[in-house]
């Protein structure tokens, strides 16, 4: 089976760096540009099953795909507490040892939310759903459309490998993908912020790469910590 991480489009919230959690706020108008362009891609790889986040910005963005989709809320961001809503300046100067604990890449609860293990625990109990109802089939693909959070604690869950490691994975831009193959229940990781969107730079203006209109922005500014957790 091979399994379609597409994280949403982009958000006036990811557009400043603040930070979403389970707050809803809406897709931003690039985020709507961004969810149109790459749609038709993920729906010529002609997905068997295609399951979402209950979050705004997670149905709008596979709402774009025109095909029957199934709302989950195990697939929802990690759930950041009072820290949602805050930008990354805003949350070290009022919570300043969990800000400190998170740059030193610590899993710890944020603002009283939950834990990227946790995240994962009940991310993964999608997979093992399908697999239970027979789907995607051997050669079958599943679409999860979600959130950059969601898909790190995903991916490091099925792939096997230890939490204390996961941020070795880049944040997964906006409306870009990651693709796992498994086989006989293990998975092996195909590709990482793919997609038509998946770019190193900003389009210049008046210019277009990639089907993107002018200016349009790759991605969200990265507000996290880019080391790997001293935490076992």
């Amino acid at each position: 089976m091979r399994i379609l991480l597409w994280r949403h489009g982009r958000t006036a919230w990811n557009d400043v760096g603040r930070f979403q959690g389970h707050a809803d706020p809406p897709l931003d108008e690039t985020g709507r540009a961004q969810a149109r362009l790459v749609a038709p891609a993920v729906r010529a790889l002609a997905p068997d099953v295609v399951i979402s986040s209950d979050l705004l910005r997670c149905r709008a963005t596979a709402a774009e795909l025109g095909i029957p989709v199934r709302m989950d809320a195990r697939l929802r961001e990690i759930s950041l507490g009072e820290w949602s809503g805050l930008t990354a300046a805003q949350a070290a100067l009022r919570f300043p040892a969990e800000d400190a604990a998170w740059r030193r890449g610590e899993d710890v609860r944020r603002g009283g939310g939950e834990t990227y293990v946790e995240v994962g625990a009940r991310a993964v109990g999608v997979i093992d759903d399908l697999v239970a109802e027979g789907l995607p089939g051997e050669d079958g693909l599943a679409v999860l459309v979600l959130h950059g959070g969601t898909a790190r604690a995903l991916i490091g869950r099925l792939l096997e490998i230890p939490s204390s490691v996961w941020w070795r994975f880049g944040p997964l831009r906006n409306c870009c993908w990651t693709l796992l193959r498994g086989d006989g229940g293990r998975f092996r990781l195909v590709e990482h912020n793919g997609g038509p969107l998946a770019l190193t730079g900003v389009p210049a203006p008046g210019t277009s790469e990639a089907g993107l209109p002018p200016q349009m922005p790759a991605a969200a500014p990265d507000i996290e910590p880019v080391h790997s957790p001293s935490a076992p």
